[in-house]
């Protein structure tokens, strides 16, 4: 059976974290990811990303771009224009992760690729999106998070503001822009009719503060930073010390708070009026948690996850991202992939969450530079062998292409 994108073409002028990530997605399902990468300046530099890096691979580079196939492609030459152009024919979606005013700079939006492919979707991924006073600056998930609020919510109340420990904002903007490109390819499909799609990594971090970015449009609410990594609003549902770690608990529910005063033996505490319910437990938090703070010290990380768990209380240990793998979760459902790479050796990568029956590509390595160049333009453009002698003479493929 064919995979579910397996019927979808993207050619990708991306690099770094974002653009691939959202690539990727689609990649994973099936489709022919197409990585256009500039030769002027060695393509995505992603390759290049220490620590794990050999010369133009990296695993950096892997767990973005696996199963793609790259292109080398000055798209500043006419040659470069002229190949590039003839790909959009044959492609669903011209998808980039440049600055706001690099797609139009470059010539990649639906006015310009509309008379080449009229169903072709421009899909643009930048900082801040292609119009408004920032649409030139560059924009990075560490500076986003800062500017969008994030920082300000997040870590102790006592020490500065911090950033989550992953990079949320260029893999979350990655996903919204995956979303827009098999939109457009569908409505394309019906309508016969492509179009632009302008995402942003800010708009996405501001639409992730979620209902406390409508608290604060609404009414004016600031978020504190709470110890413990809190919830702003409903106890228990944060981090707890326990007698030789930390422990996380959630009771969203009413039913997890009586299941809970019940698993640390505090059984008065689901009676009190004082903790009736999440307001009335938010409104006395300075009166309760001094309570469960003490209780939940009295016991080791691995008693607290035994008990909570035989009581039906959401819990967990604060893994690390290596005791995290070795979960039975992960090793039952297959969450960790190996191949080996000619240059890197053995590459073991993390599963894709997307899980549709037989529909996921199995785990291929990333592409070398312009690996596919010369493949790719006979196969999609019916290149020759005296066109590509002639784009690789004017320096069309700066020195990717492997000669014949």
């Amino acid at each position: 059976m064919p995979l579910p994108l397996s019927d979808i073409r993207v050619l990708a002028i991306e690099q770094f974290g974002a653009g691939p990530w959202a690539t990727l997605q689609l990649a994973d399902l099936g489709a022919d990811v197409i990585k256009i990468e500039d030769p002027a300046t060695g393509g995505d530099v992603g390759r290049y990303v220490p620590p794990y890096q050999d010369g133009e691979d990296s695993l950096f580079f892997e767990t973005f771009n696996r199963g793609k196939r790259s292109v080398s492609l000055d798209l500043r030459s006419a040659g470069g224009r002229d190949a590039f152009e003839d790909l959009v024919r044959h492609a669903d979606v011209v998808f980039s992760n440049l600055r706001g005013d690099g797609p139009e700079k470059l010539r990649l939006t639906y006015e310009h690729l509309a008379p080449v492919n009229p169903a072709i979707v421009c899909v643009s991924l930048s900082g801040f999106g292609m119009d408004g006073p920032r649409a030139a600056e560059p924009g990075y998930d560490y500076t986003i998070q800062g500017l969008a609020g994030w920082m300000a919510a997040t870590g102790e109340p006592d020490e500065p503001p911090a950033k989550s420990g992953f990079s949320l904002v260029d893999f979350a903007t990655g996903y919204v822009a995956a979303i827009a490109m098999l939109a457009g390819v569908q409505r394309a499909r019906r309508d016969g009719v492509g179009c632009d799609a302008d995402i942003s990594l800010f708009e996405t971090a501001l639409s992730l503060s979620a209902y406390v970015g409508t608290w604060a449009a609404s009414r004016g609410y600031r978020p504190v930073r709470r110890g413990e990594s809190s919830h702003p609003s409903i106890i228990p549902f944060q981090l707890f010390a326990s007698s030789d770690g930390h422990v996380v608990v959630a009771a969203p529910k009413e039913k997890f708070w009586q299941r809970f005063c019940a698993a640390i033996g505090r059984d008065e505490l689901a009676d009190d009026e004082r903790f009736a319910d999440m307001g009335a437990r938010d409104r006395n938090r300075d009166l309760l948690l001094p309570i469960l703070r003490e209780a939940l010290r009295s016991r080791s990380t691995a008693e607290w996850v035994t008990t909570f768990a035989e009581h039906g209380v959401p819990c967990g240990p604060v893994n690390d991202v290596l005791e995290a793998l070795d979960d039975p979760q992960v090793q039952a459902r297959d969450g960790v992939l190996e191949l080996e790479h000619p240059n890197l050796g053995s590459v073991r990568q993390i599963a894709s969450p997307l899980r549709l029956t037989d529909g996921r590509r199995g785990l291929e390595r990333g592409p070398f530079r312009g690996e596919h160049t010369e493949s790719v333009l006979r196969e999609l453009c019916g290149y020759d062998d005296a066109t590509l002698d002639r784009l690789a003479a004017d320096g069309v493929f700066g020195d990717a292409v492997v000669a014949r």
